[in-house]
């Protein structure tokens, strides 16, 4: 019996009842039958399409080892660059670059800057590719992009590319392209010095841990507090979408401790004097530069700059020293990030 037929005999039977009562048992009615339709009809094309594309995402991200050598080598390809022309075509001929304007030395605003420009390590890249691509290290829009939506605005056409300490993993391959790494960090606890926390261990029983949304340390706390890695009592529960805010809850003393990637954890710890980073990295990460699946022209592009910037001297280098050497550098040691990543193409 189809609905309308169902819905003209319950009617019938209602007649009689108090209306308040037909009411509501109509409305049940509907609710079953919405229900049950999406179980009555054959899967649709967009539907298999949709279980494909799953399948498919899920088994590149099983199937992926060392995701940071899964981009493309910039002497490959065809010589056409279709992506690269659309951006030269544009009437203000402009790079939009998705970029942080709150994390400390890697791209933010300093308030003694009079030109109100960013500026960090990331926004040095941004200028660099710019400069290769366009002619010019100026020709650039910058976006803020939060932490929760860099991935977001890749697919969506909002952006070109995303430079912002973003890390190269197997489910992020999935869903955007990434350049060859230029930057080798790891996720680390930040806390305050007088805090009982001794790193990413035992001592985050009983504690609020923030980090951001979509960051790869919240896919760790979760995957370790499965695990077991991590205390089953450890409250991950407080996620924010700029890292930079976990820092302020943990300022309010509304979170014990912050994960998030050690190069940023170091730039926090300089902002607060208050804080310091507990235990070591327990991860080992690569930064790379997100483009949207399928611009391989401008993924080659992109890797060219950077197989020359890393190793130009007045290029990462200077990068390095000029803004991370001050905060990742301590007590006489050089920080393991201080090299530039080796590039592995697929």
């Amino acid at each position: 019996m189809n609905a309308r037929r169902l819905r003209a005999r319950l009617r019938s039977s209602l007649r009689g009842w108090g209306g308040v009562g037909a009411m509501a048992a109509l409305c049940a009615l509907a609710v079953v039958c919405a229900l049950m339709l999406p179980l009555t009809q054959p899967p649709g094309p967009d539907d298999a399409a949709a279980s494909t594309l799953t399948r498919g995402l899920q088994t590149r991200a099983e199937t992926c080892e060392n995701p940071q050598d899964q981009s493309l080598d910039p002497a490959g390809g065809s010589g056409s660059t279709p992506t690269l022309d659309a951006i030269k075509a544009r009437k203000d001929r402009r790079l939009i670059v998705g970029v942080d304007q709150n994390s400390y030395r890697w791209g933010y605003l300093d308030p003694n800057n009079e030109s109100g420009a960013l500026e960090g390590f990331d926004i040095d890249l941004v200028h660099r590719i710019a400069r290769d691509l366009l002619g010019d290290p100026d020709a650039v829009q910058f976006k803020a992009i939060p932490t929760s939506r860099r991935i977001d605005a890749v697919r969506g056409g909002e952006v070109d590319m995303v430079v912002r300490t973003m890390t190269i993993s197997c489910s992020r391959l999935a869903e955007v392209a990434f350049s060859a790494p230029y930057f080798r960090t790891g996720q680390q606890v930040l806390a305050p010095k007088n805090s009982s926390v001794t790193g990413y261990d035992t001592s985050l029983a009983g504690k609020r841990v923030c980090s951001a949304d979509g960051s790869t340390a919240h896919d760790a706390l979760a995957a370790d507090r499965t695990s077991g890695r991590l205390p089953a009592s450890t409250d991950i529960r407080t996620t924010v979408p700029n890292q930079l805010d976990c820092l302020v809850k943990l300022q309010l003393g509304q979170v014990d401790a912050v994960v998030t990637d050690g190069a940023l954890a170091a730039s926090q710890a300089a902002q607060d004097p208050t804080v310091e980073l507990k235990g070591g990295l327990f991860t080992d990460e690569y930064y790379g530069v997100a483009m949207k699946r399928g611009a391989d022209d401008l993924v080659r592009e992109v890797n060219g700059t950077l197989r020359d910037y890393l190793k130009d001297p007045d290029g990462w280098r200077a990068s390095y020293t000029r803004w991370l050497h001050p905060t990742m550098d301590q007590g006489g040691r050089k920080s393991a990030s201080a090299t530039p990543p080796a590039a592995h193409y697929q």
